[in-house]
């Protein structure tokens, strides 16, 4: 399922998602060559963040980074503007743009900025925490993006969001943005379940990264939300309903 837009309407012009955008893909493009090697493998293993290098473990001696050096602690920033493939940053921005956009108008240019870097931090110290030793590089900005989603989830969880499915033949629906979201944690639950039961062979995705992020989305979003931005939505909270004005509708 993909989520193609939502019914909620956003106030502020989102600088700062924007901007967010923009710097993913100016680092795919310029850091990163577009996908091509070797770009690809060396800002992977120079800039990714590998659990087992953070902790003074080594991992440069085997797979894809081998003969490269490990970055330091500014990986914890760095890995999340890289993405490992086009799909990948595709499907990650369209995501923030979809959710980010909102969130932002919740609490403003730069306590949105603030929010989305504690949430990537969060979901870097998940992942490590749950694996310190692995030596796969983590890269990608969907820790920070669970975060975003997570916040979405507390702050509009009545927004229908209209979704693209696959059966057979392509069609499109919409549902409360708790149970998509809800279906997307859920999903990550329980892939990070497994990838656990997998060990090395499940490093493939940082599951417990989207999954810290999205936790500390819904934990923090309390602490950044300004009530009176966000009361401006016709739509918010659990209990909320009120008519839209004819201003309102603007998006």
């Amino acid at each position: 399922m993909l989520p193609l837009r939502d019914d909620n309407p956003h106030f502020l012009t989102p600088f700062v998602t924007l901007l967010l955008i923009a710097s993913n893909v100016a680092v795919w493009t310029f850091v990163q060559g577009f996908g091509s090697e070797p770009q690809l493998v060396r800002s992977v293993c120079e800039l990714g963040l590998i659990p087992a290098a953070l902790l003074g473990g080594s991992a440069s001696g085997s797979g894809i980074c081998q003969g490269l050096p490990a970055g330091g602690v500014g990986t914890l920033l760095s890995s999340m503007f890289l993405h490992g493939g086009l799909g990948h940053i595709a499907g990650n921005m369209w995501f923030l743009w979809i959710f980010g956009n909102n969130v932002e108008d919740s609490m403003g240019h730069v306590r949105f900025s603030c929010f989305y870097v504690l949430c990537g931090l969060v979901a870097a110290f998940a992942q490590i925490l749950v694996e310190p030793r692995a030596t796969v590089p983590m890269v990608g900005a969907s820790g920070a993006i669970g975060g975003v989603m997570g916040a979405y989830l507390v702050l509009y969880p009545r927004v229908r969001v209209h979704m693209l499915g696959f059966f057979g033949i392509p069609f499109t629906f919409s549902m409360p943005a708790l149970w998509m979201l809800g279906y997307w944690f859920a999903i990550q639950l329980v892939s990070g379940y497994f990838s656990l039961q997998l060990g090395a062979a499940g490093q493939g995705v940082a599951f417990w990264a989207h999954i810290g992020g999205f936790a500390a989305g819904v934990l923090m979003i309390p602490l950044f939300r300004v009530r009176e931005l966000v009361e401006r939505h016709p739509c918010y909270g659990w209990t909320r309903e009120r008519s839209r004005s004819p201003w309102e509708r603007r998006y």
